[in-house]
């Protein structure tokens, strides 16, 4: 799967982590459900550095549609209200 981290950079992230990466997603689904602005944060970027460490950086000069768009690390709750709602970033 093709990831990309908004403002940074581009992963190939292997089908093996995309489990861990939507159980991720679900757990920020419910932080912003119940309003905990302070987990927040440390759980999303539980979920970049997963990508980080274990996907395989796309070089910048090669263009690869991202098959998934992940905010950065500075989003702001309130942006991410719009964001991790219903089935969260990776439906299913």
């Amino acid at each position: 799967m093709i990831v990309r981290i908004l403002s940074e950079d581009q992963y190939d992230l292997p089908g093996k982590y995309i489990d861990e990466l939507n159980s991720i997603d679900n757990e920020l689904v419910e932080l912003v459900e119940e309003g905990k602005v302070t987990d927040f944060t440390p759980k999303l970027e539980k979920m970049l550095s997963l990508v980080r460490k274990n996907g395989t950086l796309i070089p910048v000069d090669e263009l690869v549609e991202s098959d998934l768009v992940l905010p950065n690390s500075d989003i702001s709750f309130d942006e991410a209200t719009s964001l991790f709602k219903g089935e969260g970033l990776i439906p299913g």
